[in-house]
């Protein structure tokens, strides 16, 4: 099967996680999908495939060598994430001339180079978009059909290769994608996350990241008789916002920049609740974006004399590069397979963070290869065709070249 008949298939299942569940995964539906990859997996002779009770799915291709050869795992996560509708996805594949995409007619809704500049480097080769309406679900359903692919095209190829162990994890959008990842019945020496990222992309370093939770208590009283007694939630809550510093946001950051990213905020005058994201390279500088947001509670209870606003803050994932430069032979293999496959690498800084991250803190070396697509996590998200087919020969070479 093509890669791109796989990913279409994938994408037709909702996978959304939700931050606010307690479950593990957070939401079944991504159980629906695992539940198929096991059975896909299992189709193509990976006779020890299996999901867990916590969702992850995991199986190894055994090595078919006589030489002592690592053993690599290879990973990608099954849910998208929550900042865009997940369903219902309507995907096709145009072929891109450099002209406007009409996503949706009845909405109205193009995709054009003018708000999407990396639009020019894909004139002549093929794009899965969506109808406008939902994200796509490249971020990482691509990631597992060029996993799966490569997988397929290994074993009827015959090619020569040590244990390739397979994972498939939930939640990663949430930052819980290796809670319960299990690293030893996983079996690899060392793994590489497939999961995001233009063709060419190879990162081994990633952001120190943190959620908080900004909760302010407020006091309601009828507006005809509030003064001096009406503590209004919703603008405590927006005198807080103010207060960090404006210039550090998403939309006006790049590079090794950090942020706080204010993602959701909802309340009345009683109690109004704001939660953020907390983003830096630089571990010491992600600890003191955490302090202030802390100090500026407390500024704020000082002013009204009175314990109105509370933060609760927990570490999502820290910068993997410490680990990684301690195992850069993993980055060089991976190197290696993208110029033997006619591809250039580019080894940039990830502005998110991936189960590797997570997993090459708990003894998994782990760095992250492309997966061929852009605007994740967008209703404008798109995959190239041609760059997951690259990918996935990538993929080949990287667990096979024996040399």
């Amino acid at each position: 099967m093509k890669v791109s008949e796989r990913f279409l298939k994938y994408v037709s299942y909702p996978t959304m996680s939700d931050e606010n569940s307690a479950t593990i995964p957070s939401t079944e539906k991504q159980k629906v999908l695992g539940v198929a990859l096991v059975n896909e997996l299992i189709s193509l002779g990976i006779s020890d495939a299996r999901m867990d009770e916590y969702g992850y799915v995991y199986g190894k291709l055994p090595s078919n060598s006589e030489k002592k050869l690592p053993a690599i795992g290879l990973i990608a996560h099954m849910d998208t994430s929550p900042a865009a509708a997940d369903s219902p996805i309507a995907a096709s594949v145009v072929g891109y001339k450099g002209e406007p995409v009409l996503l949706n007619g009845e909405k109205g809704i193009y995709l054009t180079r003018e708000e999407y500049p990396s639009l020019d480097n894909y004139v002549g080769k093929h794009l899965i978009v969506t109808d406008g309406t939902t994200l796509l679900g490249a971020d990482d359903k691509a990631g597992i059909a060029e996993i799966m692919t490569a997988i397929e095209k290994i074993i009827e190829s015959g090619a020569e290769h040590g244990d390739i162990c397979i994972g498939f994890t939930p939640d990663e959008e949430i930052g819980r994608g290796a809670d319960k990842f299990d690293i030893s019945a996983f079996g690899a020496d060392y793994a590489y996350t497939i999961d995001g990222g233009a063709l060419g992309e190879l990162e081994y370093e990633n952001f120190n990241a943190a959620s908080a939770r900004v909760t302010v208590n407020g006091v309601s009283i009828h507006p005809g008789s509030a003064k001096n007694k009406m503590m209004n939630a919703i603008t405590i809550a927006m005198e807080y916002n103010s207060m960090l510093p404006p210039m550090d946001v998403p939309e006006m950051t790049e590079g090794y920049e950090g942020f706080h990213h204010l993602c959701d905020i909802a309340g009345d005058i009683e109690k109004t609740v704001m939660t953020y994201i907390v983003r830096d390279h630089s571990r010491e500088v992600f600890e003191r974006r955490k302090a202030y947001m802390l100090k500026a509670a407390e500024e704020i209870n000082a002013k009204y004399g009175s314990d109105l606003v509370s933060v609760e803050m927990r570490d999502s994932y820290y910068n993997m590069r410490e680990i990684i430069e301690e195992h850069k032979y993993t980055v060089e293999r991976a190197e290696k397979a993208m110029r033997a496959c006619g591809v250039e690498p580019r080894i940039i800084p990830i502005r998110g963070g991936t189960d590797g991250a997570r997993l090459s803190f708990e003894g998994l070396p782990c760095p992250n290869i492309c997966t061929g697509g852009e605007n994740f996590h967008s209703r404008f998200e798109y995959i190239c065709v041609e760059a997951m087919e690259k990918i996935t020969d990538i993929i080949v070479t990287l667990v096979t070249d024996v040399k």
